[in-house]
């Protein structure tokens, strides 16, 4: 059954914003590039070249890069690192959540049956847990949790938006103890966030001794902690005195330019670290290097420098990793009996213009490389974009599960979905496409109009798996709350460019870029039942408007990169505008909206959510996912309870009540939908937005659900340091 429910978004037609502005904008009245407001590239002078120069390889860090002066971290051969230890997320408990996505697997599937449909709608809050992390008055809001809790046995384990670290009695919100990070306000990058905590058992610490078990975290200035799950106490024997500088090897940076916020994964023995650079700086920004290390004492095992393949070792001294290089910011995923981590890749430094980037880097970005954790070596790449200029990097976390094919055979099998509404479907031992989910290589825009930037001929296509998203814009698709704002959207349309998807980057006037950067599907990524072969998805639907803008008129703007002196976050930081600094161009980024009431310019919903039948390749339901409550013209909250979906971040869990526990939307409301309908069963609002993916765990009979609310700056909800967690009322065994 796939059911569309647009009566309530044509019905509201007129009070839908996108709340989330997606992106760093110029004010209204600033006037950006656009028809008849455009040029040329004009050539720099030897001041602005110089300006915009590739730093030295010599060039130190500016202070408060490494944290801590941390001192730098012993190497050693990975052959030596101990056979690790079973681990809690190879095999959960029943009434565990061990792993951000409960398991080594990320299935955000939980086998907890207490809560159904019939039933759910008596939930009750049970407590709400402050985590203390929230701008202080007069602060700059780049908070953005994302936080999901970990639970193993009576304990609740989890970050707070600037990476302290908590224990929590799991039935009451009493913490038991805290770990402060002492992370910095000014190393935060484009966003304060912490998805989740790794709970790791040691092979070398006798069980009953400090730092048997341990929690451990990679943090917003780029450290590597880890404390004692019973006590929260440095563990000493890793790292120095518990933390190791993840700066090491980098260059030259200034704080909140490389930052990390995903829990790095153990697999067989190490832990992989991968890290978030600030998007749209410079064309040589800090390097995305993959870097694995031994998870009983931090030192170092090896590397994987895009450009230096071959050598896995820490630079020389005065040297670093190879700059501006494919980045990977979302969770990653480990496979213990193949010995690989799946790494989402995103794009080279410079988002939206490649002329400059190696065939190294054009090979592996956006893409998922399979890395060997005893070598650091890629055993295989699938590449979901060629030579991406859109931002389509991957947010998603991979989900792993064994694929039982028509001939009767069983596949590691790897679930990888992207920003494009595109879903790959691989064997995980080979990076190759399961036989029943092929994907071609279809025509795409090309040579495009960049003067020595050529576009890809081809791009990927998963022609089994049905696509997250809608079809191609057309100018019909306009609307706005009133006859002139609807002419107003589709005089944008008609000076933009756009042939549809992967219509190339313009310099003369502006591209409209579908799907936009923010999804199809993001960091929430999906929700996998392998007993049922149900994918559970939400997605956006949110196309942006774009222009690549010289160097001259990059400056007019305002738009410098963040080491620059004069560098404004309101002018462009991470998501939006971005100066680019070092190629010959600079972007602006916006909605595809009227600028003037807020509202977009695409007809709802903005905000999708669907369940997938993995064997038969169907929907069996789809629905718009968020309500007007909380959105309308000019940033008016409506209060109207219309479904007409709106933007979301965050992903969906399955239980195996037959639920559907999603918030993400930027309504703030929490939903329990009923898997096998796709109806709403029961909402609460939150404190604030609950843009991070739920976890449900049980205690002494009882089963809980929990959220974050913490909001989030990017998608423009209300702020707050709630973990909110439910239960039915009263004893049930």
């Amino acid at each position: 059954m796939r059911k569309i429910n647009l009566l309530a978004a044509t019905t509201l037609c007129g009070v839908m914003t996108l709340a989330s502005a997606q992106a760093q904008v110029a004010s209204h009245t600033e006037r950006l590039p656009g028809p008849g407001n455009t040029s040329q590239q004009e050539p720099q002078s030897s001041d602005e070249a110089a300006r915009f120069a590739a730093p030295s390889p010599n060039a130190p860090q500016a202070s408060g890069v490494n944290a801590a002066n941390l001192p730098d971290a012993e190497e050693i051969d990975p052959a030596t690192i101990p056979a690790m230890a079973a681990q809690h997320s190879a095999d959960p408990a029943h009434d565990d959540w061990p792993a951000y996505g409960r398991d080594d697997n990320a299935s955000r599937y939980s086998p907890l049956d207490q809560l159904t449909p019939s039933n759910v709608g008596q939930l009750q809050r049970a407590f709400v847990y402050h985590t203390g992390s929230k701008p202080a008055p007069g602060q700059q809001n780049k908070w953005a949790a994302e936080t999901t809790p970990i639970k193993v046995g009576d304990s609740l384990y989890m970050c707070s938006a600037m990476n302290d670290m908590m224990r929590i009695d799991a039935t009451n919100g009493h913490e038991i103890w805290r770990y402060k990070a002492g992370v910095k306000f000014h190393s935060i990058p484009y966003t304060a966030a912490c998805k989740a905590v790794t709970y790791y058992t040691s092979s070398t610490v006798p069980e009953g001794q400090p730092c048997h078990n341990r929690i451990m975290e990679g943090t917003l200035d780029e450290r590597l902690i880890q404390v004692d799950a019973e006590t929260g106490k440095a563990c000493e024997g890793f790292g120095f005195h518990g933390q190791v500088n993840l700066m090491q090897g980098m260059g030259e940076s200034v704080p909140g330019f490389v930052s990390m916020t995903t829990p790095p994964p153990v697999i067989n023995g190490v832990a992989v670290v991968n890290q978030e650079v600030l998007d749209g700086q410079r064309r040589w920004a800090p390097s995305g290097v993959i870097r694995g290390y031994d998870a009983e004492t931090g030192k170092f095992a090896w590397a994987w420098d895009v450009n230096n393949p071959d050598n896995h070792h820490q630079p020389a001294a005065g040297e670093h990793y190879s700059r501006g290089t494919p980045n990977s910011w979302a969770a990653m995923t480990g496979d213990n009996a193949l010995g690989l981590v799946y790494v989402p890749t995103g794009n080279s430094a410079s988002d939206y213009y490649s002329a400059m980037r190696s065939d190294k880097e054009n090979a592996v970005s956006s893409a998922v490389v399979a890395i060997d954790v005893k070598t650091g070596s890629p055993r295989w790449v699938f590449q979901t974009v060629h030579k991406d200029v859109w931002d389509y990097d991957i947010g998603s976390q991979a989900t792993l599960f064994d694929y039982h094919a028509a001939d009767g055979s069983t596949i590691p099998a790897l679930l990888m979905p992207t920003k494009r509404g595109q879903t790959f479907l691989l064997d995980r031992r080979t990076g190759k496409p399961l036989p029943e989910f092929p994907v071609e290589e279809r025509p795409a825009p090309s040579p495009g109009v960049v003067p020595g930037d050529p576009r890809s001929p081809t791009q990927p296509w998963s022609v089994a798996f049905p696509r997250l998203g809608f079809p191609d814009l057309k100018e019909s698709d306009m609307w706005g709350m009133s006859p002139i704002d609807q002419l107003f959207c589709r005089i944008k349309y008609r000076r933009a460019a756009y042939v549809g998807e992967f219509t190339p980057p313009h310099i003369t006037k502006p591209w409209i870029e579908y799907p936009g950067y923010n999804g199809g599907s993001d960091w929430g990524s999906m929700a996998y039942d392998a007993k049922n072969g149900i994918v559970i998805a939400n997605w956006n639907n949110t196309p942006m408007y774009d222009q690549l803008v010289t160097r001259k008129q990059a400056n007019k703007l305002g738009l410098m990169p963040i080491d620059d002196p004069n560098f404004k976050p309101s002018a462009g930081g991470a998501e939006g505008n971005g100066a680019m600094a070092e190629t010959p161009y600079g972007i602006v980024v916006t909605p595809f909206w009227d600028q003037y009431t807020g509202m977009m310019c695409n007809k709802p919903p903005y905000g999708m959510i669907e369940a997938i039948d993995i064997k038969t390749h169907k929907v069996l339901w789809q629905s718009p996912l968020g309500t007007a409550r909380a959105n309308g013209p000019w940033g008016l909250p409506t209060y109207l309870p219309l479904n007409i979906g709106t933007p979301n971040n965050g992903g969906p869990v399955i239980t195996a009540g037959g639920l559907v526990f999603v918030a993400a939307a930027t309504d703030n409301q929490i939903r329990a939908i009923d898997v096998k309908t796709g109806k709403v069963v029961w909402s609460d609002v939150l404190p604030g937005g609950g843009q991070a993916t739920p976890m449900t765990y049980e205690v002494n009979g009882k089963q809980y659900l929990a959220i974050m609310a913490g909001g989030h700056h990017f998608m423009m909800t209300p702020v707050s340091d709630d973990l909110v967690v439910y239960a039915l009322p009263g004893s049930t065994h």
